[in-house]
């Protein structure tokens, strides 16, 4: 018996015991945008506003619009040199390059079979990971060759954010968030406590909830809070554990420390 409740001790201590997540304050700049998208190690800002995507580096900002597409619904910089503009309203995709010059519009109705897509993110090579709303199915699209390289099971819930780097991607739905290869095989899937945006650095996954932030670093579905000041989180992103927090016309700068 006491074997027994000396081994329940250990289990609740292990279960209990995680590492503390605090940020170092870097500072703040204003900044009026629509969406963040990315701010590399250089400190270069990806970010639309109004019909416009902008790379604004410390020496010079580089806009793209496309007047015939209209608005923008999300731009994905996580390859500089590809990087993925996404407008719903006409089931479109531009990638641009690191000059934000025009590479190749991928027009998915004039692409048979006719996909039906409401996010996309970044892939590997020539590719971009596309949610298919009438199959229910994440692909990864080939944009070369209009072939899709890799599909994932069907889902049974309304997808609420996609992220990825070159080898895995993270869906997040109402009910789960799951983890793909590029092959499109589940590798992780946990249950949505609600989960409402992510953001992936270096397999690492930020998660915001009604709460705050939570930590679920890679090979682990160990959820960590991350203490955070006061603040009202209209957008926020990561770059090698810099956290980045948008709110009113205000971009915060942390440090991640784990503990």
């Amino acid at each position: 018996m006491k074997r027994f409740l000396y081994l329940s001790l250990l289990f609740s201590i292990a279960l209990f015991s995680q590492e503390r997540i605090t940020v170092e304050t870097i500072g703040a700049i204003p900044l009026k945008v629509d969406q963040l998208t990315q701010i590399d190690n250089f400190g270069t800002i990806f970010y639309t506003f109004g019909n416009t995507f902008h790379k604004k580096e410390p020496s010079e900002d580089f806009n793209y619009s496309n007047v015939q597409l209209g608005l923008i619904t999300s731009a994905h910089a996580f390859n500089p040199l590809k990087i993925n503009l996404f407008y719903k309203n006409f089931n479109s995709v531009v990638i641009l390059d690191n000059r934000l010059s025009e590479i190749v519009k991928i027009d998915f109705n004039g692409i048979q079979p006719y996909k039906n897509v409401s996010h996309i993110s970044t892939g590997y090579d020539n590719t971009v990971w596309i949610f298919n709303q009438d199959t229910q199915q994440l692909e990864l699209f080939d944009y070369k060759t209009n072939n899709v390289r890799a599909t994932t099971m069907p889902v049974e819930s309304i997808v609420l954010d996609l992220k990825s780097n070159y080898n895995y991607s993270w869906l997040l739905t109402e009910k789960f968030l799951y983890t793909y290869n590029y092959f499109g095989s589940t590798i992780a899937k946990i249950k949505n406590n609600q989960f409402r945006h992510i953001a992936e650095d270096n397999g690492n996954v930020i998660i915001q909830t009604n709460e705050g932030l939570l930590f679920l670093g890679k090979d682990t579905n160990q959820l960590i809070p991350i203490e955070l000041p006061e603040l009202l989180i209209k957008q926020f992103l990561v770059t090698n554990e810099s956290l980045y927090i948008y709110t009113d016309d205000t971009l915060h700068h942390f440090q991640l420390k784990i503990k």
